[in-house]
């Protein structure tokens, strides 16, 4: 008998088209799953030394890996959509990341660089005026 509560993996993941899969470069796993966590809101599963992810979405899922070189500037360039632009740039450099490129106006959002504890370049932007 299937769980009708549980949307499974077409639900959630799985949509034709759509990014669902990440793998992300870390120097320590626990310490980077600490940051997403507790920066972005990332729902964390498995083991404190090898979890896997879901981010806020819960659309996109995926690890951390030691064995991964860090993603920097070049190459895709990952942006997580946030609300409020300035507490998030706080968060995070609050607990290790570095402010790559400072936050400039594209159109009506916000947008910046940072670089995570483990190197890796993210961009964050949020909608609207800055609070």
């Amino acid at each position: 008998m299937t769980d009708q509560s549980d949307p499974g993996v077409e639900g959630t993941v799985a949509r034709p088209g759509g990014v669902s899969y990440l793998r992300i470069p870390a120097r320590d796993v626990p310490e980077s799953a600490d940051f997403y966590r507790a920066v972005f809101g990332w729902q964390l599963r498995g083991s404190a030394a090898e979890p896997s992810f879901s981010d806020g979405t819960g659309h996109v899922i995926g690890h951390w890996r030691t064995d991964l070189p860090a993603a920097g500037e070049a190459g895709v360039l990952p942006y997580i959509y946030v609300t409020d632009l300035d507490a998030t740039m706080r968060a995070a450099i609050g607990r290790g990341a570095e402010l790559v490129t400072p936050p400039y106006p594209e159109g009506n959002l916000w947008v910046a660089t940072i670089r995570d504890p483990a190197g890796n370049v993210i961009g964050i932007w949020q909608d609207g005026p800055r609070g």
